[in-house]
Formats: C-alpha cells, structure tokens, sequence
C-alpha cells in the first residue's frame, strides 16, 4: 500500500510538472499594470466571442500580452529597436501556444491573427510608440 501511495503521487507530481513547463506564466493583473489605457483596454475580445477558441488558451495568449505589458513598464524601452525585441520575445510565445490550441481542436488562424496582431499594435501605441509597424512587432510569429 505504501508503495502505491508513493507511485501515485510521483504521478500526479509528474502531471503537475509537465503541465507547469507548457503553462505561460501566471497571469499579471490588469489593473496593477501602470498605464490607464492599458487597464481598461478588453484584451482578445473576438477570441473570447468565438467558441472555436478555448476560454482558457485565450488566458493563455492575454497572458503572453500582460506580460508584455509589465516588460514594457519595468524595462522601458527607448526605441522601436528595444521595443520589437520584447514583442518578439512575447510573439515566440504565442509561438509555443499553437500546439496547444491543436490539442483542443482550434488553431491561431486567420481572425485570431488578426485578433492578436491588432492587440500587439494596441500596446505599442497604449506606450507611445505610435510608429511601430504592426507586422514587425509580430515578426517572429508561426501563425
């Protein structure tokens, strides 16, 4: 019995591991980011409209964009140079979600593109970087 014991939890640790290395990092609240339009902006809104995308991949993806938020804030970047490599950063993440959406029977298709391309360009703006070219801050991006 003891061994039983011992085997199922190496098991449900195992799960809990792997699952962890595939998860994005938690999410960053909204309202503790700094900028107020970034705050009461509605992140993904057609992603999470469309019942074709996982509720829970979408969390996945506004994530991936928080993040960028908090990285833009703490590292505050001072050209569309220093800004593309943190969207690069952010879209090679988006990157390693693709397979998750496949598992669940979606994918980053032609209006999640869409959808997270004009949220990326959103942010650039939201921090003063009115001139940032939407395809280059997405440059890095399979979808």
């Amino acid at each position: 019995m003891k061994y039983l014991a011992i085997a199922l939890l190496t098991i449900m640790l195992s799960a809990c591991h792997s699952n962890s290395q595939r998860n994005t990092s938690p999410m960053i609240s909204q309202s503790s980011l700094n900028n107020d339009t970034i705050k009461n902006h509605e992140f993904l809104s057609s992603m999470y409209q469309d019942s074709y995308f996982p509720d829970f991949l979408v969390d996945k993806c506004k994530a991936v964009l928080l993040e960028l938020c908090q990285n833009i804030e703490q590292k505050n970047p001072q050209s569309l140079e220093e800004l593309y490599a943190l969207t690069h950063s952010a879209t090679d993440k988006i990157n390693d979600l693709e397979d998750d959406f496949n598992e669940n029977g979606s994918e980053i298709e032609t209006g999640a593109r869409e959808c997270l391309a004009v949220d990326f360009e959103f942010i650039a703006h939201a921090y003063g970087f009115k001139n940032a070219d939407i395809e280059e801050l997405i440059a890095t991006r399979e979808w």
